[in-house]
This record gives C-alpha cells, structure tokens and sequence, in this order.
C-alpha cells in the first residue's frame, strides 16, 4: 500500500540554511529549497526553527511568521500560494 500525498502525515519538520526537510509517517524525508517559501527565506534561523505540526501532521505552521503549509502541497510540488493568489488578484 502506498501514501499518497493527500494522506501524508509529517512526524518532524526543520529547516537549514537552504531546505525545509519534512519527515513523514511512512519514512520518507523531503528537503524543499527555502526559495519556494519567501517568509521562511527572509527569516532568521532562531525564526525557522520555532515551527509546529498542525491538522495532525498535515501541515506545518509558524506562529511568527504567519506562514502555514500543507504537507499534500509539498508533496504535489506546490510553493508559496501567496504569491500566486496576489498575482491573481492584481490581473482582476
């Protein structure tokens, strides 16, 4: 039986200078470089590192920063959705 994304589960979550790295139930690791998430790039490592596991381990979220992402996302290869959600509303 496989995970799919939309049933992942994160059990740790951590950044480094480059990567957010995420570890899932199942065993898998998953670094994503820190250019997706602009908040997460532009924080202070003291910042990065103050996040929590939210909806039972499918998302991860910084208080601080007001950033929230969601596990399935990552897994899709989705980034930052604020960036897209400003472009869409400036072409309205």
């Amino acid at each position: 039986m496989t995970t799919s994304a939309i049933e992942a589960v994160a059990v740790a979550a951590w950044c480094d200078d480059e990567s957010l790295w995420v570890r899932l139930a199942d065993g898998r690791q998953l670094g994503v470089p820190l250019v997706y998430f602009p908040r997460l790039l532009h924080a202070t490592p003291e910042q990065r590192g103050r996040c929590e596991l939210s909806g039972s381990g499918r998302g991860i979220h910084w208080e601080e920063l007001d950033e929230d992402i969601g596990v399935a996302g990552l897994l899709q290869g989705r980034g930052d959705q604020t960036r897209a959600a400003r472009h869409a509303q400036s072409a309205d």
